[in-house]
């Protein structure tokens, strides 16, 4: 999981205007496609380690987009410029928070 969000947010980074772009919803034919399902494939696949099973797998595929989403946004904003405790640790931290939480992850 910390590789995957360590990809996405160095992505987004390195690539602006491909990550903006990809912040478009998709007409429904385009979300059932192979790109789509191979997306989803790959984003359950980093969470196989924490043996959640459904309904669980989808609720943490949704929470691992919008705390790596909503991180890089406010990160790519200017968000955390204002204080002296880098963005490199937070992210860090965050990333250790969320691991503990797929591991506890109520059944």
């Amino acid at each position: 999981m910390v590789a995957f969000a360590n990809a996405y947010r160095d992505y987004a980074k390195a690539c602006p205007g491909r990550y903006a772009a990809m912040q478009i919803e998709l007409d429904p034919e385009t979300a059932a496609g192979p790109a789509a399902r191979r997306h989803s494939a790959f984003a359950r696949a980093v969470l196989r380690d924490y043996r959640l099973g459904e309904p669980a797998e989808t609720d943490a595929v949704r929470l691992l987009g919008s705390a790596f989403h909503g991180y890089v946004s406010l990160e790519k904003s200017g968000g955390f410029h204002h204080h002296p405790r880098g963005a490199d640790v937070s992210w860090d931290r965050i990333l250790n928070v969320l691991d503990a939480a797929l591991r506890s992850w109520p059944s």
